[in-house]
């Protein structure tokens, strides 16, 4: 499948385009014009596109979109609602309006019932508002909410569901697995699952 990835140049984003041509797929990278793009395999095609200002059709062709992007920690409120939230909205809004086949949502644990009380208070209201609206779309969805992300590969051994304690630790690595699992398995249709690495 050719499989549009948001996030391509982060930490998960490169784990995931390795994982996706590991199983056959062509990924397409979406970045910025100010994207550090030396990381990307060489092979991987790239497309323009702006999660702050997104043009249509930078869904054409693709058969499945993955949101593996995100604002950062460092950046503020603003731009949490430009990218995690109206930019995830609009990428919906396009994979629709172009016929992908499924639509990959990276969100976070906590996402589901947003604790205004949390330190990330504003962060997870604007992945939940994203989550719903990819819910609510009509695409066939998957999203995923890992607990607290960690740079390690992991090993591939996780738990998801009621299973998973919300103080572990998720893996990048294992994150971007199943995240490439996802697009396809009939397993994930319509879910939305925490995730931990074990």
């Amino acid at each position: 499948m050719n499989i549009l990835i948001a996030g391509a140049t982060g930490k998960t984003g490169l784990r995931l385009v390795d994982q996706l041509k590991a199983k056959g797929h062509t990924p397409i990278a979406l970045v910025r014009e100010s994207s550090d793009t030396s990381a990307l395999p060489e092979d991987v095609s790239q497309r323009q596109g702006d999660l702050t200002d997104l043009q249509s059709g930078v869904c054409d062709g693709c058969d499945s979109v993955i949101f593996a992007a995100g604002s950062g920690g460092s950046t503020g409120p603003e731009m949490t609602d430009k990218v995690d939230r109206e930019g995830a909205k609009r990428l919906i809004d396009l994979a629709a309006d172009a016929g992908v086949s499924r639509f990959v949502m990276l969100s976070s644990a906590g996402a589901d019932k947003p604790d205004p009380e949390s330190d990330l208070a504003h962060y997870l209201q604007a992945k939940h508002e994203a989550d719903e609206h990819l819910k609510a779309s009509g695409l066939s969805y998957a999203i995923v909410r890992p607990v607290s992300l960690t740079d390690d590969d992991g090993s591939r051994d996780m738990l998801f569901g009621d299973d998973v304690d919300p103080k572990g630790k998720a893996a990048r690595g294992d994150v971007a697995a199943v995240l490439a699992n996802a697009v396809d398995d009939s397993e994930w249709t319509g879910k939305a699952l925490l995730m931990q690495s074990v």
